[in-house]
């Protein structure tokens, strides 16, 4: 099985291609429009900014190829946000994969929160085969200012300053707030889950 890794100068990519290697998946790390169309499954991960991403994204027409994709696609962090109508973070318009928009923690009016929103928290409402095998209890590793909103396309819930989208499911399209490669189990789990699909 051939996994396409979307390189677009996003950072955390590396742990993503460690954590695909010990599920013993072939995974690429690749902007090539040809080789992400081909590969059987494609996860697009990253931390960083969202406006300069989208630049890189347009520079090299995958805004154009992302959204037709028809194999499992799998968004995490940055990723998942990008896979969103719009973004607060420096007024950016994204793929829209997703008809949701990514909205920043605002700390002042919560004096018990802190952003960015870093460390351990647990998903609630679990749904779909994604996430089978998990419940609850399942806590996951987060790092980020932004988050998206809950809509229909919710599959799992996460408590921070107030209730948004952990993780989503449109068609083939999956995405995930948190770091699944730095989740531990539960992470390892939520790529095995993927990986099955």
């Amino acid at each position: 099985m051939k996994v396409a890794v979307i390189k677009y100068n996003a950072g955390n990519v590396q742990s993503v291609l460690y954590a695909l290697e010990r599920l013993g998946a072939e995974a690429v790390l690749t902007d090539n429009l040809e080789e992400i169309a081909k590969a059987d499954k494609v996860i697009f991960p990253g931390q960083g900014e969202a406006s300069t991403a989208m630049r890189y994204l347009k520079e090299k027409q995958l805004d154009k190829l992302i959204p037709n994709l028809t194999q499992p696609f799998f968004g995490v962090c940055l990723g998942q946000q990008l896979l969103c109508d719009y973004s607060e973070e420096n007024d950016t318009t994204c793929l829209g994969v997703f008809p949701v928009k990514v909205k920043k923690f605002i700390p002042e009016s919560y004096v018990d929160f802190k952003v960015p929103h870093v460390g351990w928290n647990n998903l609630f409402d679990l749904k779909t085969p994604l996430l089978e095998g998990l419940s609850d209890e399942s806590f996951v590793y987060y790092v980020h200012s932004y988050y998206c909103e809950l809509s229909d396309f919710t599959i799992a819930k996460t408590h921070y300053v107030l209730d948004f989208a952990g993780l989503m499911h449109k068609d083939n399209f999956y995405a995930m707030q948190a770091h699944p490669e730095k989740s531990g189990k539960v992470g390892e789990r939520i790529l095995e889950n993927f990986m099955r699909i």
